[in-house]
């Protein structure tokens, strides 16, 4: 891992978040009743939050009545809400035996649309590029992923990649969420759904690293709460990713600061 995304303002946030997850256990004494609180909040929070950060809304009432599984969802908003949901589900209940490998992640990709008639499960079958609007609301091209053909050998490796360094005990598993996070939006896999993939994986990978504040405070509500400063550290990460010069630092800054501030 290269020293140079050791900086000092990283190393502090690395620092601040490993004595924050020293205690845990006692956040988790708090009383039954107010963990359940918050996880209930939260599961409502990053349900709303990661859709709506995609333009995917829907009436409170109808939201609330999804999460809680009440009701049946009756269009696509509300399809791909329910997707999430079902998806966030699985990975609170589930995340020890969910490993980030291709297979798992294409599975994982499948319940989030399990709502809607084959769409899910796939890799991207053709090219997609990730654009932004400037002041006159014109949209240009601001990054080009990996082409379709490439993509599941790219992920193939990636995964592979991601595996050794999680199980090397001088390697901080809490650093390489973001680099995983960083290449996934880069490669943009998906015909759609990318940036929900990335949110459900930063938690399951967080959760497999033992750090569950995500859990009672929602990770995806704060995302969405900083959205510029979100997409503007994207940007400033991908420069150059395909030529692999590109600066994880922003990025990494970026995502550390959200999981500081859930647990703060």
């Amino acid at each position: 891992m290269s020293t140079k995304l050791l900086t000092p303002a990283i190393v502090k946030q690395l620092l601040e978040i490993h004595e924050h997850k020293g205690r845990q256990e006692q956040y988790l004494a708090a009383p039954s009743k107010l963990l359940s609180f918050l996880l209930k909040i939260a599961v409502i929070q990053s349900t709303r939050s990661s859709n709506r950060i995609e333009g995917i809304v829907a009436a409170d009432r109808r939201l609330k009545e999804i999460v809680k599984m009440d009701t049946a969802p009756v269009n696509r908003s509300e399809s791909e809400i329910a997707g999430y949901r079902k998806a966030l589900s699985l990975i609170h209940e589930s995340y020890e035996y969910i490993e980030p490998k291709p297979g798992v992640i294409l599975q994982l990709h499948r319940i989030l649309y399990s709502f809607l008639t084959n769409e899910g499960g796939s890799w991207k079958n053709s090219d997609n590029i990730i654009e932004e609007k400037d002041a006159q609301g014109i949209s240009h091209v601001r990054f080009t992923p990996v082409p379709a053909f490439q993509t599941p050998e790219t992920m193939e490796q990636m995964c592979q990649a991601l595996a050794s360094a999680w199980d090397d005990p001088k390697t901080d598993q809490l650093l390489l969420i973001p680099l995983f996070i960083l290449d996934f939006l880069s490669i943009h896999p998906f015909n759609d759904g990318n940036g929900r993939m990335s949110r459900l994986l930063t938690l399951l990978f967080l959760y497999r690293a033992g750090y569950i504040s995500g859990k009672y405070i929602s990770l995806e509500h704060l995302i969405e709460s900083s959205k510029e400063t979100y997409y503007s550290s994207l940007k400033d990460s991908s420069a150059s990713w395909h030529d692999n010069l590109n600066s994880y630092v922003e990025f990494t800054e970026y995502l550390l600061g959200i999981i500081l501030r859930s647990y703060q």
